[in-house]
């Protein structure tokens, strides 16, 4: 499929005319549509890239409350409800779903659909004509299998039918693209476009003064993001440093693996007493605020095994932020070690923390990787960037559709 896509001539994309996106998603960052996570940032950061660019934007979110049409800041944002059907709500759900998107393309109000293959969705959507594109974010079986615990065998059904089915495959990181394979035995060429932020949300603010001492980590407390990790880490760095301080942002989430409703609580039981008077908890944040919040940091830390490409770390990135993150797969393709962050795996606390007080300890070199930091996203990750990558790769996916039809 690379190849198909990479043999296309710049001549003839220039005549393809693809500027009306959809995408088909589970979440959207809004307070009509519920809470929200990395995938829902991800696609708005993308719409408000591909506005930029020309394009117009509808996002398709199911499992809604209600039925409903609004638009935020120029991208239509369709609410639609599952449909309640004992023994094939999920089946009657995605024909609904079908039926919207070929009524939507019948009446050129889009040109592609895009979804992510979290639990795999469009399995059993098969639209007429329009093309269909999965971005790969990392889905239930992808997390199960980083997490090592078992993944429900319908969601992995029905995300490896997704993705033989799509008519193109893009992801957020080359780790994601080669684990996605492993883990269903499959051998797909997917197209690597990372994740983009809005740089003029997450420009670096003089205004903004930043306190001494100050650890952030923000993001869900889950145990797949390295959080139970982070009390023995901490307990290390206050050891050395008493003065340190940690502040969490975001929302707290029970274990999977023990039962336990707060992984806020197991955390407080891990911390040394001296370093848990030096934790402050926030809970979760609204998203407007996370600037300040990370401005007024001296470095952010984000131990985790689970991710495909991290949101966060790119706007703490942006915001110059010198970044102690986990070294596992996904990282090395948003840090560059000894560059512009410290990667050291969860689970070795000592060298964590090691780094954590080298940073704190050292101004220039907090400088130094904050300038880094910021130099990378502006090359890699912006959202305008992305979003030409993705127009071009949009245009790809109907050209060879069209020369096979």
């Amino acid at each position: 499929m690379g190849n198909e896509y990479s043999a296309v001539a710049p001549f003839i994309l220039e005549k393809v005319e693809v500027r009306k996106i959809a995408f088909l998603s589970p979440e959207y960052p809004h307070p009509k549509t519920g809470s929200s996570g990395g995938i829902g940032t991800s696609i708005k950061n993308l719409a408000m890239g591909l506005l930029a660019e020309g394009c117009s934007v509808r996002v398709l979110v199911y499992a809604q409350k209600e039925e409903a049409v609004f638009y935020d800041n120029g991208i239509c944002i369709q609410q639609i409800r599952n449909v309640k059907f004992k023994g094939l709500s999920w089946y009657l759900t995605r024909k609904k779903l079908q039926n919207i998107i070929d009524t939507l393309y019948e009446d050129k109000k889009i040109d592609v659909l895009e979804a992510s293959d979290w639990t795999g969705i469009t399995s059993f959507i098969s639209p007429k004509k329009c093309p269909v594109v999965i971005r790969l974010h990392g889905s239930d079986t992808y997390f199960c299998h980083l997490d090592q615990r078992p993944v429900k065998w319908i969601n992995k059904f029905h995300e490896k039918r997704a993705l033989k089915k799509a008519d193109g495959l893009l992801s957020v990181s080359q780790f994601t693209a080669d684990t996605t394979n492993a883990v269903f035995g499959l051998n797909k060429q997917f197209t690597i476009i990372p994740n983009g932020i809005d740089l003029d949300a997450f420009s670096p603010d003089d205004k903004n003064k930043e306190n001494t001492n100050t650890i952030l980590y923000f993001g869900s407390l889950i145990r797949k993001k390295g959080l139970l990790e982070l009390p023995f880490i901490f307990n290390a760095v206050v050891a050395k440093n008493p003065n340190a301080k940690l502040i969490l942002l975001g929302k707290d989430v029970p274990d999977i693996i023990s039962g336990d409703s707060s992984t806020w609580q197991m955390m407080q039981g891990i911390f040394s007493p001296a370093a848990l008077l030096n934790v402050t908890y926030y809970g979760a944040v609204p998203y407007q605020d996370m600037k300040q919040h990370i401005s007024t940091a001296t470095i952010c830390v984000f131990p985790a095994f689970a991710e495909a490409l991290p949101v966060s770390w790119i706007e703490a990135m942006a915001l110059q932020k010198p970044i102690v993150a986990s070294n596992i797969g996904w990282a090395q393709e948003v840090i560059d070690a000894g560059v512009n962050g410290f990667l050291v795996h969860p689970k070795n606390h000592l060298e964590y923390a090691t780094k954590i007080i080298q940073l704190l300890d050292d101004a220039v070199l907090q400088k130094a990787f904050g300038l880094a930091a910021e130099k990378k996203v502006k090359e890699k990750f912006s959202k305008e960037k992305v979003a030409q990558q993705s127009v071009v790769f949009y245009k790809k996916v109907c050209v060879r559709l069209e020369s096979d039809s």
